[in-house]
Parts: C-alpha cells; structure tokens; sequence
C-alpha cells in the first residue's frame, strides 16, 4: 500500500500541474479577451511579480495532484465500505483543496467566498461521484452479462 501511495504521489505532481496549466487556458479564453491570464491578479500582486505567481500556483497545483492520486488509494480498500470510502477521501481531498483555493485567490477571501467555494466543491465532488457511481454499476452490469453468456455456451 506505501508503495503504491509513493507511486501515485510521484505521477500526481505533474498530473496537477498539467491540469492547472489547462484550466488557466481555458479560463484565459473564457474571460481574458485574446490575452492569456495565467494566475488571478490577487496573486499576482501578493506575489510581487506574474513569475513568482505562476511558480507558486505551479507548486500549488503539484500539491493538488500529489494529494489527489495519493489519496486514490482509498477507493482500493476492500474492507472499508463505499460511505467510509466517500466520507474519508472528501475530507482528506477537502483539506488539501480548500486551503489551496484560499491562497491562490480561487475564492473570495470572506466567510461568504468559503463557504461559497466549499458548497460548489461539495457538489462537483457529488455530481462526479453519483457518475462514476452510476458507471461502476454499468461496468459490472456488463461483466454479469458476459460471463452469463459464456455460462450458456457451457
């Protein structure tokens, strides 16, 4: 189990600094005007220059993923159940997003902006569950299917 976590940790740092990288494309062509924004101008100004900005969201965003597919690992213990499973890997994916989203600017730094952040991450986090959810069932539906047929060929 060490192994596999040190294994995930390693391939999730640049698996989150890829994603971030592509998020702020494509938040640059939502809202920058043909310009590409690479970071939030709060982070920029705190930072004291658009480099050391983009290098610590870098970080940050390695962090994310590190944390993300190391925690992976949960989903992978049989003798927890699917609600442990889903309760421990929201709280551990929580305490290493929101502290995150708070330095990056990725929320307004108010009572408000957090607990704003945290009702839309705890819907995404839902919405991508009832998914993955909702295919494991499909998955495992068509695994029946086949080994029914091949029981009928016997």
């Amino acid at each position: 189990m060490k192994k596999k976590i040190f294994l995930r940790s390693i391939s999730g740092f640049p698996q989150g600094v890829a994603i971030g990288y592509f998020i702020s494309i494509i938040i640059s062509l939502i809202w920058a005007d043909g310009y590409y924004s690479p970071c939030v101008p709060e982070l920029v100004e705190m930072m004291g220059s658009e480099i050391n900005a983009v290098l610590l969201q870098a970080v940050l965003c390695g962090i994310l993923g590190t944390g993300c597919a190391a925690s992976s690992v949960i989903w992978e213990i049989e003798d927890w159940g699917m609600v442990k499973q889903t309760g421990i890997y929201f709280l551990v994916v929580s305490m290493i997003m929101l502290p995150i989203s708070y330095v990056m600017f990725w929320m307004e730094h108010s009572l408000k902006g957090v607990l704003s952040y945290f009702g839309i991450f705890t819907l995404i986090f839902a919405i991508v569950w009832v998914v993955m959810y909702a295919s494991g069932i499909y998955n495992v539906k068509k695994m029946n299917e086949a080994l029914r047929r091949r029981q009928d060929k016997v």
